[in-house]
């Protein structure tokens, strides 16, 4: 039966939702607060999240490695260093990382790192080892041949009989051609090539009409952030109804949510960090939109006093405060391989747990910020807009 986006909207439903939501962070304060047995027990649950639209699941970790900054931009990447580094987020147990086919060197690296956990790791270790790919092809006619063709340069470049994920994306609406590539990529599916379907800035309205269609697709990869709370409005309530999950990315804003650029004025010129990667300034144009740089530090002092109190740092509070929204199976924090880490606070977002003074908190200065629903758009808008 075809699914109402305004069924899925319903105020009956985000309510039930929201209040499912503050019991689940109050029965994980009382069970951290019981003893560190509990605490440990408590984050290692939370690590893990199972994907998952009819027969097809795919079990990640919900803090992913994501690889876009290996495609140039952001310092030169030394492959052997990279892979090092690759070795080391997974021995910490962040093993799921994104990629896409247009992220410079990033399936290849891949490739080189499954080998040598292949070589130097038991099978146990490999097993908890996921790789998901994005494919972004122009918007051309979508022939089965085409597909396959160039789902196997992926499965090449990273070294693998079957993609863990494919996540699919698509430049233009008004050209239907997705719902094709979608089908033939089900088809790979079932023979093998793919394990799992899922999409990657897709609206809400063209989410529901691929689900209509069959297609079963287990997530879709979103811009998601304390600033950027578009997919709560409508496409976590499709989600929570389908069971499709949000995958987030941006959420730490491309650093600009951290202690570096607290009480800064980047105003002045050469007085504060340099905005000098491209998340940095494809997020302070987000942070532009929103509110403004005032506005934003008002919000960077708030999560200050709040990862002071928890004795964590602000990027960990932002990806918790996305984690636990409506809907959202994972966030990406995004990984310099070789040039700089952050695997501590990535795992302490485990056991954080904000507490409902810690969100008002947070929300107090958000919702002074504009809608970016109506200034962007939905989910993915940002891509489209002429």
């Amino acid at each position: 039966m075809p699914v109402s986006v305004h069924s899925v909207i319903a105020t009956n439903l985000a309510t039930t939702v929201s209040s499912n939501r503050f019991h689940r962070n109050v029965s994980r304060r009382k069970i951290s607060s019981s003893s560190v047995k509990c605490s440990v027990e408590t984050a290692e649950a939370d690590r893990w999240v199972k994907l998952k639209n009819g027969n097809d699941s795919l079990e990640i970790c919900r803090v992913l490695n994501g690889m876009w900054q290996t495609s140039g931009g952001w310092g030169r990447i030394d492959r052997n260093d990279a892979v090092d580094a690759m070795l080391r987020h997974a021995d910490a147990g962040l093993s799921t990382f994104d990629m896409a086919d247009h992220y410079g060197p990033a399936e290849d690296l891949y490739g080189i790192f499954i080998n040598r956990v292949r070589r130097e790791r038991p099978p146990e270790y490999l097993e908890k080892i996921k790789g998901l790919t994005k494919w972004v092809p122009p918007p051309i006619k979508m022939t089965s041949s085409y597909v396959r063709q160039n789902i196997d340069i992926s499965r090449k470049r990273m070294d693998v009989a079957a993609l863990d994920m494919l996540q699919f994306h698509w430049w233009d609406y008004a050209n239907d051609g997705y719902l094709d590539a979608l089908k033939h990529l089900t088809d790979l599916k079932e023979e093998g090539k793919i394990k799992t379907v899922a999409l990657t800035n897709f609206d809400t309205e063209r989410l529901q009409k691929i689900l209509e269609n069959g297609i079963p697709v287990v997530s879709n990869q979103v811009q998601h952030s304390i600033v950027d709370m578009r997919p709560q409005q409508r496409m976590a309530q499709l989600c929570e109804l389908t069971g499709v999950k949000l995958i987030t990315y941006g959420t730490v804003m491309g650093g600009l949510l951290s202690e570096k650029f607290l009480d800064t004025n980047l105003t002045i010129p050469f007085a504060g960090p340099r905005l000098n990667t491209p998340s940095l300034q494809k997020y302070k144009r987000m942070v532009d939109a929103w509110g403004g740089w005032n506005l934003f530090q008002g919000l960077l002092r708030t999560m200050k006093s709040i990862s002071t109190k928890h004795g964590v740092s602000i990027p960990t509070v932002a990806v918790r405060y996305v984690l636990d929204q409506q809907g959202v199976g994972g966030s990406m924090i995004g990984v310099r391989l070789g040039l700089a880490e952050h695997i501590q606070d990535a795992n302490a977002i485990f056991s954080l747990v904000l507490d409902e003074e810690d969100v008002n908190s947070i929300q107090e200065v958000t919702k002074k910020g504009k809608n970016l629903l109506q200034v962007i758009g939905d989910c993915g808008d940002e891509y489209r807009r002429i």
